[in-house]
């Protein structure tokens, strides 16, 4: 296939597959698309690490790497000090969480001591580092995934001959992405897993398309190109996503079923099992607005008597503990557990019903394309 992102990006499939997991990553960029290893919650060594790996099972193919560098955050200008934000936990929020976990027979994880209270990773200090890390290695792709990716984000890439991509749920931030200078959009539809927005992919990718088309047109430049997310999960989507204007697509949630996939057992079952409509928008993981899994636990901070959900990253630090120990036990067989377990997904998770390799799911994608392009081809007269 030929698209302006193939070009971009020097890749076979225009079939991105953002994943936490590293052979996810290098099993989809040996079989022709694109990884994309999201590192917001990897310390520097952790992804220093990382991507040595995907470097020596690559064979020089290309590859990304996702951070998280939000504008706005708890604790933003204060050096990111982590025992300050440990300390503006509520005492009301870690008797909510202690007691739904005992709720469902979790014990409660302890609070790190002082001195192993480590700083959060959805922080600016903490994105100037990973971006040192990966600029070492030889990525083609680096995408900041909540928001306006900073100035020095964009500079940096546009010195090291990197594309800047950002994830959008809106045409208008389209328009600040493209004034921003980013190199690639990624308009991500509400049916995503993480954190997402309101409007529909099939809404979303034809209006950010437009909106694109018409800020490169003021400057008299030619349009960046738009990637489509949100659900997609099948190469019959992929075709949609092109015939709606996109130059590809952005896929998540379709490779934690994979085998290859760093999910949690018990959560990966779940949502082999789970339909499209099992999924919900919670604040109760990062404190933004998330697609996850439903389960226990989203449903108890979304009750009555939940407190509200905190602000980023502060939340993270009392449901990351909590939902760490929920996985560990859930594997084992604890029923409660299993009740609370709950992971980013999006809603095309209703057609993600059996685990199979990374590299066989871009075949199938491939495949499936051609199929629905011929299909649709043959509603045309000669």
């Amino acid at each position: 296939m030929r698209t302006p992102v193939t070009e971009l990006l020097g890749i076979e499939l225009p079939l991105l597959a953002f994943s936490h997991c590293r052979d996810v990553v290098a099993a989809v960029t040996n079989a022709g698309g694109f990884g994309v290893l999201g590192a917001a919650s990897h310390t520097p060594e952790q992804l220093e690490h990382e991507l040595d790996w995907i470097d020596a099972h690559v064979a020089g193919r290309p590859y990304g790497v996702d951070l998280i560098a939000p504008a706005t955050y708890a604790g933003k200008g204060e050096g990111g000090d982590p025992v300050g934000l440990w300390e503006r936990i509520p005492a009301a929020h870690r008797e909510f969480v202690d007691d739904l976990l005992t709720a469902h027979g979790v014990e409660p994880p302890e609070p790190p001591p002082v001195g192993r209270r480590r700083r959060p990773g959805l922080t600016e200090e903490h994105a100037r580092d990973c971006l040192d890390i990966a600029f070492a290695h030889p990525i083609r792709l680096i995408a900041n995934a909540l928001g306006v990716p900073p100035d020095y984000m964009v500079a940096r890439g546009k010195a090291e001959g990197v594309a800047v991509a950002a994830l959008v749920g809106t045409r208008h931030h389209a328009v600040r992405q493209v004034e921003a200078g980013v190199d690639l959009i990624v308009a991500q539809g509400t049916e995503a897993g993480g954190h997402v927005g309101e409007v529909a992919t099939m809404v979303l990718v034809p209006e950010v398309v437009d909106a694109v088309a018409e800020a490169a047109a003021a400057h008299g430049e030619e349009p960046v190109p738009v990637l489509a997310a949100g659900g997609i999960v099948n190469g019959a989507q992929m075709a949609a996503a092109l015939a709606l204007g996109a130059a590809g697509v952005w896929t998540g949630s379709v490779w934690l079923t994979c085998e290859e996939a760093e999910t949690a057992p018990a959560t990966k079952a779940k949502f082999v099992a789970a339909t499209s409509g099992d999924t919900v928008r919670s604040r109760s993981r990062t404190g933004k607005p998330c697609r996850q899994l439903r389960s226990a636990w989203t449903e108890a901070w979304d009750g009555p008597d939940a407190p509200p959900a905190l602000p980023m990253p502060i939340q993270s630090l009392i449901s990351e503990p909590a939902l760490r120990r929920v996985d560990r036990l859930a594997e084992g067989g604890h029923e409660g557990a299993r009740e609370l377990a709950t992971y980013f997904v999006g809603q095309g998770v209703g057609m993600m019903n059996r685990v199979r390799p990374a590299r066989e799911v871009v075949y199938s994608m491939a495949e499936e394309f051609a199929e629905a392009v011929e299909r649709a081809a043959a509603f045309l007269e000669e």
